[in-house]
């Protein structure tokens, strides 16, 4: 595996502090600026990415081999409850030694417990946010060779990649409502490179939203793909979980075609739906209880 010098390394602090956050967004810098230096001075997208990953599996190596030197006196000791978590952690060693991330390997619950213990780097989901020059935001990602090769690694690690150009999202977030959908439209991107990058780590996580609405307000709540109808409403309130006895459903734009809440209940469009129904993004649901 490559080596890279901890003087120039992210540093233990940052790398401590990643380690509680359930993804990695990557922004890797795709644009030539002889205003704007770069460490390297020259613009390699496939040696940052590398650069950054190595410190990456360093750092979990770092982390690995102190654990399996501890599990491994233990065993020796005769705990054998051990003995699992030194294969687990061999795996991982020997694998992170080769250059490969934790999460290109394959544990089953058990050893997954194991594994998430260690809250590795490496075993995070990534994505890689290939950072553009403004004139180039229009174009297609192959017209763009930095870009490219972002797309290229991620596509190689089963990564998500988006191509965003942050100079741009300055100027977009200092605009107001009005302004931002006008200048959006203008640049013809459909939807702000924020909105996309938020998208974007929502399926990374495997994350959806579903709402609530109201006289006063209306409410995103996310939830895990998956979530049944009780354990949604069990975000909102336990005593909704507990006392749950049906879920009015409409989607989104079906109420936003229907114009209100009672004309998509008029029309029959609002579904009842009972426990076992799964959740869909942008459900907007009343939940039914009694307790």
């Amino acid at each position: 595996m490559r080596g890279a010098s901890r003087g120039e390394g992210l540093g233990n602090k940052f790398l401590s502090h990643i380690r509680e956050v359930d993804a990695i967004v990557h922004v890797v810098r795709c644009f030539e600026d002889d205003n704007i230096v770069h460490v390297n001075s020259h613009i390699d997208p496939r040696d940052d990415i590398e650069t950054i990953n190595t410190e990456l599996l360093l750092a979990d190596l770092d982390a690995v081999s102190h654990r399996l030197e501890r599990s491994a006196k233990a065993l020796k000791t005769g705990d054998k409850k051990q003995a699992d978590e030194v294969a687990v952690l061999t795996r991982l060693r020997d694998a992170l030694n080769e250059g490969r991330p934790a999460r290109a390997l394959d544990f089953t619950e058990e050893e997954r417990a194991i594994v998430d213990s260690l809250f590795l780097l490496t075993a995070k989901p990534v994505l890689y946010a290939a950072n553009i020059a403004e004139e180039d935001v229009a174009k297609p990602i192959d017209e763009l060779p930095y870009a490219a090769v972002v797309r290229d690694v991620a596509e190689a690690e089963g990564a998500e990649v988006l191509v965003i150009c942050a100079r741009l999202e300055e100027e977009i977030a200092a605009l107001d409502k009005d302004e931002k959908r006008e200048f959006i439209a203008e640049l013809g991107l459909g939807q702000s490179g924020l909105d996309k990058l938020v998208k974007k780590c929502y399926r990374l996580l495997g994350l959806i939203s579903f709402l609530t609405a109201g006289p006063k307000e209306v409410r995103a709540w996310t939830i895990r793909e998956g979530t049944r109808a009780p354990q949604a409403a069990g975000k909102i309130h336990s005593d909704f979980e507990r006392g749950f006895i049906r879920a009015e459903v409409v989607p989104y734009d079906t109420l936003i075609a229907a114009g209100s809440y009672n004309a998509a209940r008029e029309k029959g469009l609002v579904r009842s739906e009972g426990k076992d129904y799964v959740m869909k993004d942008g459900d907007v649901v009343l939940f039914r209880f009694n307790v």
